[in-house]
């Protein structure tokens, strides 16, 4: 079997992506994988070894696309799997597959969008709760005559980083203001675990991260911007227990079989699927609101659903954790 997955981006989608590769590689003992994916993000891919990782770069417009498809044609591909199910993935699809009886089967995960303008739009939820992301990316496969089994810990070729191996590790970004715990309330929670050291990890524009590490210098290392992606996922993979609002990063623990602590406020499909991972969030019948922290608040307390999730609560739970 030489199957094609497709899904350019973001960072989370495509760490909960990868989680089918297991099922393949169990369905398929002959299996040839090749990944389509954005290639700022092409190292995430390159994790696993079993992998061909394809970079695409968008600033090659049209043109860089219909290279691309004549290529990707040219390698008779059995099976493509669009996990993306963009407006370039459908191009792609046609050039690649201009005829319906004609060249490889077509998997696509669908995105649902009448059960999103319901959610989003009327207040209904028809999606299942939680909805854990990892799921909705296995779930296609059965298309294919897979049928998804328990989740494995993946084959990847992890780097080694030199860091503290002992410090848990604060995922305090996300892409949107909307989804990010209260700075003030990271820094309570290093305030209430006096006895332990931390690594704040996130992107060089996350300049707030640096506050959280002043609030305890001597214990708290601020590396946002100072490591690569590739190499914040080394350090979550060796960690002792990962704190995370819904970021690709809590994706990585999850898949890796790593403890961690999920904060989930008002975004609908960043759910974790793993036992290790415990989901901390605020019962309100607003949630979830937005698929991935756009949008404005209801509340009359601005983040409520993240304000309420509280430090104590928080510092309780990572103790538990870190001692089971």
């Amino acid at each position: 079997m030489k199957i094609l997955i497709i899904r350019f981006s973001s960072f989370g989608d495509i760490v909960q992506a990868m989680s089918c590769l297991e099922d393949l590689h169990q369905a398929y003992r002959e299996l040839e994988v090749h990944w389509l994916v954005r290639n700022d993000l092409s190292e995430v891919v390159g994790f696993d070894p079993r992998v061909k990782v394809i970079p695409f770069d968008r600033k090659l417009g049209f043109s860089g696309l219909w290279n691309l498809a004549k290529n990707l044609r040219n390698e008779r591909f059995d099976a493509v799997y669009d996990a993306h199910f963009s407006l370039r993935s459908r191009i792609l699809r046609w050039m690649i597959k201009p005829l319906p009886f004609i060249g490889p089967r077509w998997v696509v995960r669908s995105k649902e969008r009448i059960k999103r303008f319901f959610l989003f739009k009327l207040r209904l939820n028809f999606f299942p709760r939680p909805y854990k992301g990892m799921n909705s990316y296995r779930e296609p496969l059965k298309k294919l005559g897979i049928r998804p089994g328990l989740l494995t810990k993946p084959q990847w070729n992890i780097p080694q980083v030199s860091h503290d191996p002992q410090a848990i590790i604060l995922c305090p970004s996300a892409a949107w203001e909307m989804k990010r715990w209260p700075i003030n309330h990271w820094i309570k929670l290093i305030a209430l675990l006096p006895q332990q050291r931390f690594l704040v990890l996130g992107g060089p524009t996350d300049s707030f991260c640096q506050s959280i590490a002043d609030s305890a210098p001597e214990r708290c290392l601020n590396l946002a911007g100072k490591v690569s992606l590739k190499d914040s996922c080394a350090i979550v993979a060796r960690a002792p227990l990962v704190i995370s609002a819904d970021t690709g990063l809590i994706h990585v623990a999850d898949l890796l079989g790593v403890k961690g602590l999920s904060l989930m406020g008002p975004t609908a499909f960043g759910f974790c699927t793993n036992p290790h991972i415990e989901t901390l969030e605020i019962d309100l019948k607003c949630r979830p609101c937005t698929k991935d922290g756009r949008g404005s608040c209801s509340q009359s307390l601005y983040q409520k659903c993240m304000v309420e999730i509280t430090p104590e609560h928080v510092s309780q739970k990572a103790i538990e954790m870190l001692t089971r």
